[in-house]
């Protein structure tokens, strides 16, 4: 049965009915977000003036599952959800390998990203609590249109500040969020103070996701029935997204399946965290010797070269400090096409687990990730996004390796997004017209908590 295998599926009642939080199963607590003003952890009641109370109260649960509401699964089935699990077999028969590679297929969303999956849940608890807006930011524009096309589904304004560089070189990303009922707007801007400030100091300021993030939040401090939406980072977050790894997991069972190594790219951490995290508890409980590898881009070596310590998520300094890797929130993110990954830091529970040996990171040139790109396409016809070339790069260093050594493996990555809409950045690309960049400066605050 198995070598007939093209792509797996589970049926709409195989579904995960809850959410899997990964801080049940940690060995230590993580250490918590501090009140950058005193140095201690932050106040959790604090926080619900920027999100709403349900996501704060998911922030700090230590809770193993938390349970789905029917109105998001409603809206899950009907992405359609659950997505399939794909083996890529024109990729393996063109390389030569003997190693085997899956592809959980998160690009068959309306918006064409993983990113459906938390912006879903965050829409509807914010719903549920008579919010009546959202902001927020976005890199490549994904996370944005997903939680635009969510908002409108729970009958929620939305307002979104793309990163500058991003917002240029995918202008299709603003129409899809319009047609959604959303408004979106490069950052800096000129809608808040902050993005005034930068845009006084430099016009042609590319912008980063920590500028955005700002930019959000001073957004939604400035108006009462707002509150803030993120994409990524955060425990909450991460958590929406494991309802990847709980299908995946449950469709390798049915094909009596365990892989060897779990990949997925990385920016703020969210994707490969969702896709990852079902199957690390396994690895956090001594039970597998499964390889977890996050692959992120050579330009923002955020957890290849970053330090763990605790930093602002955002540019402005108006988030808690939080205890992950980071390359510093005043880094100057180069204008990649990989717009998700941009980010100066890492989730805090990635970060955790990266750091202590449960995962390791690789990072790689955008010029050679979107060679990768070019094989995927023209073996098993797919185009991805800049930021999924990223593990499509390793995936394949890695069955090229085991065609070396003769080696039998087992490869399971997340494919996050779709490239139907980086074409430009593919144009650039076959013309030879790609540009590489070196990393910027690299300076990492110090702040010491206070017991």
């Amino acid at each position: 049965m198995r070598e007939n295998v093209c792509a797996t599926y589970l049926e709409a009642d195989e579904i995960p009915t809850s959410w899997y939080n990964i801080q049940a199963d940690l060995p230590v607590q993580l250490p918590p977000p501090l009140d950058p003003t005193t140095l201690k952890p932050v106040d959790p009641t604090l926080l619900q003036r920027i999100f709403s109370k349900e996501l704060v109260a998911q922030e700090m649960s230590t809770e193993r599952f938390i349970k789905i509401p029917d109105e998001v699964i409603d809206a899950y089935l009907a992405l359609p959800r659950p997505t399939p699990l794909y083996r890529a077999r024109r990729l393996e028969k063109f390389l030569k390998t003997p190693a085997e590679i899956y592809l959980k297929c998160e690009n068959y969303s309306p918006t064409g990203s993983h990113k459906t999956n938390t912006a879903l849940a965050q829409a509807y608890y914010n719903k549920k609590q008579g919010i009546e807006r959202l902001a927020t930011e976005t890199g490549a524009g994904q996370w944005g249109t997903a939680l635009a096309m969510s908002s409108n589904f729970f009958d929620l304004k939305c307002q979104i500040y793309m990163v500058s560089a991003s917002y240029y070189q995918k202008p299709g990303r603003k129409i899809i969020a319009q047609l959604y009922g959303a408004e979106m707007f490069p950052s800096p801007s000129n809608q808040t103070e902050f993005g005034k400030k930068l845009l006084k100091e430099n016009p042609n300021n590319p912008g980063t996701l920590g500028i955005a993030i700002t930019e959000a939040i001073e957004d939604t401090l400035a108006h009462e029935n707002t509150r803030y939406s993120l994409g990524s980072v955060l425990n909450h977050v991460l958590m929406h997204q494991t309802i990847i790894g709980l299908e995946a997991k449950k469709q390798f069972e049915k094909i009596d399946v365990q892989p060897d190594i779990v990949c997925g790219c990385i920016g703020g951490g969210s994707n490969y965290a969702g896709f990852c995290f079902p199957f690390m508890t396994d690895k956090l409980k001594g039970k597998t010797s499964t390889e977890f590898v996050a692959c992120e881009s050579k330009a923002v070596p955020h957890t290849t070269r970053g330090t763990y310590t605790y930093d602002y998520g955002d540019t402005g300094k108006m988030t808690p400090l939080l205890k992950m890797l980071t390359i510093g929130h005043d880094y100057k993110c180069p204008p990649v096409h990989a717009g998700g990954l941009r980010y100066h830091g890492m989730a805090p529970l990635l970060s955790y687990l990266l750091n202590n040996g449960y995962a390791k990171s690789v990072a790689y040139n955008q010029i050679e990730v979107f060679k990768a790109a070019e094989i995927l396409a023209k073996t098993e016809g797919l185009i991805t996004a800049p930021e999924t070339a990223h593990s499509i790069k390793f995936v394949i260093d890695k069955a090229l390796e085991c065609k070396k050594t003769n080696k039998k493996c087992v490869i399971a990555m997340n494919y996050s997004g779709h490239g139907l809409l980086d074409l430009s950045a593919y144009e650039q690309y076959l013309n030879k017209k790609l540009i590489e960049y070196e990393p910027e400066k690299i300076v990492v605050p110090v702040f010491k908590p206070q017991t």
